[in-house]
């Protein structure tokens, strides 16, 4: 056991080590050309992991590597759960119907789209498809992170499918507001702001398109992408019951079908409701905020550390190929349905 009386001391000093690369990835985040291209902390802790498991991960004892583990799965949920504390159910409602539809059906067709494509067009194996589709369609590596515990994925995938939403999501970090101020788009800032919010992949990648425009646009934006990551909690419960259902299909689970309740989902729509009461002072907020950051960071610092070049060869070029298709169908098929939800709603 990681946390017996014999192995704990040895845990804690994997998990110190993992905090430690965490701080790095959160300073370096901060130096001015990276904080102005908004890179994210959680971006740079799995560069450092992953640089760190292809050069020096040899030297590590290897009584440490629960402590790794630990921070890659059970710390993991417990930042997700906090996560909700950066949404509030008001903000929802702010934006109106049009950027909850745009958010709903974009999400979901992306998913679905992902997934089949994945699996059917690219053949790609089911855990690395559901992956990638999660990160593009819902809140980028954060997705990919809470998707991974219920599908049970090996880390490599997931190091895979948030290399995917760093690639094409800071390639649209740059574009939207290329298109915006060329005319191209047609859209006023409104629009733009809910367009962004329901296509484009990470939180930080969203405040920067938005912010690139500003005013109503940046607000717009990051509303809307609140909306897509507060739907995590309801895709991963159905992700979790067609995850049973399948294993009940394929003989690999007797018995009734047994729902996979992620409950650091629903624990994260609590957190949320309890952030929408205004019941705690938003210094105290903050902090959790930067509380929980810290702990992402920490994660994906973790699943970097598990992943090696040969795993990432081993993938090959069809998962930037698949989360390319994605790029495109959030571009287009987004547009259409952001100016469709707009003269409607």
């Amino acid at each position: 056991m990681a946390f017996s009386k014999e192995n704990i001391r040895y845990t804690l000093n994997g998990v110190l080590f993992v905090a430690l690369f965490a701080v790095a990835a959160i300073q370096i985040s901060q130096i001015g050309v990276v904080r102005k291209l908004a890179i994210s902390p959680l971006i740079i802790g799995i560069v450092l992991g992953m640089f760190y498991a292809n050069t020096l991960r040899n030297q590590l004892p290897k009584e440490w590597v629960p402590g790794i583990v630990f921070s890659a799965k059970q710390l993991l949920r417990l930042a997700i759960i906090f996560y909700g504390f950066r949404i509030t159910f008001q903000q929802i409602m702010e934006v109106g119907a049009a950027g909850f539809v745009v958010s709903v059906v974009m999400l979901t067709t992306t998913i679905l789209l992902g997934s089949w494509a994945g699996m059917k067009l690219f053949r790609l194996d089911r855990d690395t498809s559901i992956l990638t589709a999660a990160g593009s369609s819902i809140c980028g590596a954060a997705a990919v992170l809470a998707t991974e515990p219920v599908l049970k994925a090996e880390a490599h995938k997931s190091a895979v499918a948030v290399g995917t939403v760093v690639l094409f999501g800071t390639v649209a970090m740059f574009l939207y507001p290329t298109l915006y101020k060329s005319g191209v788009l047609g859209m006023d800032p409104a629009a733009y702001g809910i367009y962004v919010g329901g296509t484009v992949h990470e939180v930080a990648q969203v405040v920067a398109a938005g912010d690139a425009v500003g005013g109503v646009a940046a607000d717009d934006a990051i509303i809307v992408k609140m909306t897509r990551v507060m739907m995590i909690a309801p895709v991963l419960i159905v992700l979790g019951l067609i995850v049973s259902l399948a294993a009940r299909r394929n003989g690999t689970e007797t018995g009734g079908v047994k729902l996979v309740i992620p409950w650091f989902a629903v624990w994260f729509v609590v957190m949320s409701g309890i952030n929408s009461l205004h019941i705690i002072p938003q210094v105290v907020v903050e902090e959790i905020n930067s509380i929980d950051t810290f702990m992402l960071t920490m994660a994906m610092t973790a699943l970097g550390m598990e992943t090696n070049a040969a795993k990432f060869r081993q993938a090959g070029i069809r998962p930037i190929l698949l989360a390319l298709l994605m790029f495109a169908w959030l571009i287009g098929a987004g547009y259409f349905v952001t100016k469709w939800a707009v003269a409607t709603f």
